[in-house]
């Protein structure tokens, strides 16, 4: 079942997401509701909060990334096979020096913005299964994976703006929160005023 996106303004996308067990009811119903709505919407990741569940919970599927041209073949071939449920993430550690790559996000469409992140990660998580992993990404596949983890943190990709950016883009995310928008997925706004 396709699930409205939750828009920029909501609570929801700032709240610290708690983490979940095997028990966590209908799991992989929830999973596979969050891939149809990611990819009926184009996206390349998911979390949980985007679709009004604070939990540490976040799907990716990077392989549109893998078409790209201007990235060296290891990087397409990384992102041809990425794609994972995570669910109570870790990062343990971010190293390198950080690198600059055009962003987006679902809650927050018509905007994107230049965000800068550490190339290399350690990860730890488990899958739908429960099995915990523990590995290094980096290039491309650590930037979505950072992108997404921040969502159960709370934190959005504008949040990592400047002062000045983050300015000019306050009107659009005021109208992306009331609902003046045209996305072409089902949206859910905070702030969108009754009987439109």
């Amino acid at each position: 079942m396709i699930l409205p996106i939750i828009a920029y303004g909501d609570p929801v996308l700032r709240k610290v997401a708690t983490e979940i067990d095997a028990d966590y009811p209908n799991l992989e119903k929830l999973i596979s509701n969050m891939k149809e709505t990611m990819y009926n919407a184009s996206g390349v990741g998911i979390a949980a909060p985007q679709i009004g569940k604070a939990i540490r919970l976040f799907i990716i599927d990077a392989s549109p990334f893998a078409d790209d041209e201007d990235l060296s073949e290891k990087d397409r071939e990384v992102l041809k096979n990425f794609n994972r449920v995570f669910i109570n993430a870790k990062i343990i550690k971010e190293e390198g020096e950080e690198w600059v790559f055009n962003e987006g996000c679902l809650s927050i469409p018509d905007v994107r913005e230049d965000v800068f992140r550490q190339p290399e990660i350690t990860i730890e998580y488990q899958d739908e299964a429960f099995q915990t992993h523990t590995e290094t990404l980096d290039g491309l596949a650590a930037r979505v994976f950072q992108h997404e983890y921040d969502h159960i943190d709370g934190i959005l990709f504008t949040d990592k703006l400047s002062t000045l950016k983050k300015r000019l883009i306050k009107k659009k995310l005021e109208n992306i929160s009331k609902g003046k928008i045209n996305a072409d997925y089902r949206m859910r706004f905070p702030n969108a005023k009754k009987g439109k």
